[in-house]
């Protein structure tokens, strides 16, 4: 299949031929027939990625603070790399679609094969096919042209900025801006029997709405333009202003100021600033209100990616209801905007299409993508041609972020077979298969489990994902490398055992093993060898590592399972692996804050050859001081390693050793287990100890809510 993506980096666009997007629970399939530009939203990302650096990092002061605090943290190098690779990779654009459904997820019920919908959100891209959560998608009437359905999820924002204005019927409303927001706006108004009038400053817009059937529109530069809205008014002023421009100019929200009658609502739908005038918002009591782009719902993951809808009797209208009743008024023919669409284009040509929105060198309103829908489409792509060793590690990877490809598979390439590749975003499995020569992207992570010529897989996902991968590359008969956490509960780990202990029956040697780099840390690695592993040991692990988003996924039960689980797992693991022994109990205490969130936690451990640690793992700390600090106490010896930067060595004498950078084990890890694989030597970190530190971790939120020591065994 065909994709649209732009390069962040130089701006450059292109269509790339990309592997259909991975099928998730609660999502459907639909093959676009047709898509709708943004000429506001991706005009600007369109803009701003043809800026060169210093003028990108004016226009994203937010993620230039964002990459200094990296730095701090990561150092220069490493948040150079991590950078580059965003800039370059391809990023996806669009997000209101429209066309027939062609695959549904096993769990989803609502929508078949066949089905004609409209589709919303970053996933509903300029593709040939797209991936949708279900409360992102919106059935289309019958009466309803599939190519108005289109413009569903823009016409959506112009609702939800209606419902903030809350207008009743024989009101009137001032729409400032009069794009194609700003006439969805005027149109779905006037067809619920509210007056408005609008106001711009470019007159080909305003002649764009009026050729559309919308009058009452003017330009703000007209003289006496505040006495034309006051007469609309009756002199009272208006009901509701309704701003849908975007300029960094305060003008619209001072005009709108004074537009207003008394106890009138201003609705934001717009990019505006709003450090205005207090004079007629303080004297008039005005009701400023934000609009939050298609309606309740957006940004949550629970609505949008778990598919849980809000009780339509305390959330009336959300996303998808806003989306809903924008087909309805299509289908009742109180609503046509055949007239807004201006140029359509086919995806190939689609580039043109954004150079003609930056040069405006000719009127444009909507701007339409049109679809070959007879086209044959692939679901996988070849990148070249696969020939294997069956003695090396040849490697299926599932899942790509930030972390697999700006760690772990720089240190993989050149020691293993790149084969196969399945990633949720068609775009990013192109874009790194290409760059890590892959043989194919597979349309989904099954083709990699079948593939006789792959013996390995990572698996990079999210945690709820990672021990069903697990099992079914054991059951497959592949090694696995899976990033923490192993699972996310005790059932998943005792099906992963099950599992493991099939295959080791039936004489197979499988490797399963856990991400736990910083076993590999040359640091670490030198305290093991200061002490034998009978001697009892004293630990101490203190973790600052920082405010993280209530909302962030792997905050959520389901998905992340929390910090203890997701991140937590690294420092029992480090713990065990300093001690040189089994742990036999854990106990923890947490402090809940505000969310409701126990990610700060001091945990307890003891071992079996008598070593006790401390791990505390604290979610409220600074920034500014050093993330991870370990501390060993051993036969009048005291071994202290700061942020892996440095290790002192406290005996007789004090002894510090500074670190090139800050080494966290990782290429370490990753060469011994494909080293292991190619030389047939044992697991790196041996499947039980990975077994044993994953068990830990789950026990540790059993003792924090149960209030006691957990013994192991």
């Amino acid at each position: 299949m065909e994709q649209l993506v732009q390069q962040l980096k130089s701006g450059k666009m292109e269509i790339l031929e990309v592997p259909f997007p991975a099928l998730a629970p609660g999502q459907i399939l639909v093959r676009n027939h047709y898509s709708v530009i943004s000429a506001g939203t991706e005009g600007k990302t369109v803009t701003d990625a043809r800026k060169g650096y210093i003028a990108k990092a004016r226009s994203r002061q937010k993620e230039v603070k964002q990459v200094i605090e990296m730095v701090k943290l990561n150092g220069l190098i490493s948040t150079y790399k991590f950078v580059m690779n965003k800039l370059d990779a391809p990023s996806a654009l669009g997000y209101s679609t429209s066309g027939e459904v062609i695959a549904v997820a096993s769990d989803v019920t609502e929508y078949k094969v066949g089905d004609y919908v409209a589709c919303g959100g970053a996933s509903a891209s300029h593709a040939d096919v797209i991936a949708v959560p279900v409360n992102l998608v919106a059935r289309i009437p019958e009466n309803v042209e599939v190519k108005q359905a289109a413009f569903s999820t823009i016409a959506a924002i112009a609702i939800q900025g209606i419902r903030q204005a809350d207008l009743r019927l024989g009101e009137n409303c001032l729409i400032i801006g009069m794009g194609l927001i700003g006439q969805l706006t005027a149109k779905i108004l006037s067809a619920s029997g509210v007056r408005t009038i609008g106001v711009d400053v470019s007159d080909i817009q305003i002649k764009q709405a009026i050729d559309s059937g919308i009058e009452n529109v003017f330009n703000r530069n007209t003289p006496g333009i505040e006495d034309i809205i006051a007469k609309f008014s009756n002199g009272y002023g208006v009901d509701a202003i309704i701003i849908t421009a975007g300029t960094s100019s305060l003008d619209p929200v001072e005009l709108a100021g004074k537009a207003a009658r008394k106890k009138a609502k201003v609705v934001i739908v717009g990019a505006v600033p709003t450090g205005f005038d207090r004079v007629n918002y303080y004297k008039k009591e005005l009701d400023l209100r934000m609009s939050m782009s298609y309606g309740p719902g957006r940004g949550d993951i629970n609505y949008e990616e778990k598919g849980q809808d809000y009780p339509i009797g305390y959330v009336r209208w959300t996303e998808k209801r806003n989306m809903l009743s924008f087909l309805d008024l299509l289908a009742a023919g109180k609503l046509d905007i055949s007239n807004f669409i201006s140029h359509s284009y086919n995806l190939e040509n689609a580039p043109d299409a954004y150079d003609m929105i930056l040069s405006k060198n000719e009127p444009f309103n909507g701007i339409v993508i049109e679809y070959d829908k007879g086209r044959e489409i692939k679901k996988r792509i070849e990148l070249r041609q696969t020939v294997v060793n069956p003695a090396e590690p040849n490697v299926g990877m599932i899942g790509a972020g930030n972390f697999a490809q700006g760690t772990l598979m720089p240190q993989m390439k050149g020691r293993c077979n790149f084969i196969g590749i399945a990633t949720a975003r068609g775009n990013m499995s192109k874009y790194t298969g290409t760059k890590y020569d892959f043989s194919y992207c597979a349309e989904s992570a099954e083709e990699l489990f079948q593939d006789v010529k792959i013996n390995t897989i990572f698996i990079t996902t999210r945690h709820n994902s990672h021990a069903e991968y697990v099992i079914k590359a054991i059951e497959s008969g592949k090694h696995v490398f899976v990033e923490k956490p192993l699972a996310m509960n005790e059932q998943e780990l005792e099906a992963i055992k099950e599992a493991h202990d099939s295959a080791t029956k039936a004489g197979k040697n499988i490797f399963v093993m856990v991400g736990f780099n910083r076993r590999f840390a040359p640091a670490i690695l030198s305290v093991r060898k200061m002490f034998v592993k009978e001697q009892a040991k004293s630990i101490n692990i203190r973790v600052n590592s920082g405010v993280m988003p209530a909302d962030h996924w792997v905050n959520d039960p389901e998905i992340g399972g929390g910090r203890i689980i997701g991140e937590g797992c690294h420092f029992i693991d480090l713990a065990m692996f300093l001690a040189g022994a089994e742990i036999t109990s854990v106990s923890a205490v947490a402090m809940i804050d505000p969310n409701g969130l126990n990610n700060t936690v001091v945990v307890n451990m003891e071992f079996e050859n008598g070593s006790v640690a401390s791990v505390n793992y604290f979610a409220n700390g600074s920034k500014a001081l050093s993330k991870e600090l370990i501390e060993v106490f051993c036969g009048g010896t005291v071994v202290k390693i700061d942020d892996f930067k440095t290790m002192t060595v406290y005996n007789k004498a004090e002894k510090t050793t500074k670190y090139k950078g800050q080494d966290k084990g990782h290429a370490n890890e990753v060469h011994a287990f494909l080293d292991a694989i190619k030389n047939g030597s044992p697991q790196p970190i041996p499947f039980e100890e990975c077994m044993l530190s994953s068990l830990a971790t789950i026990k540790i939120l059993q003792s924090i809510k149960e209030n006691r020591k957990i013994q192991m065994k």
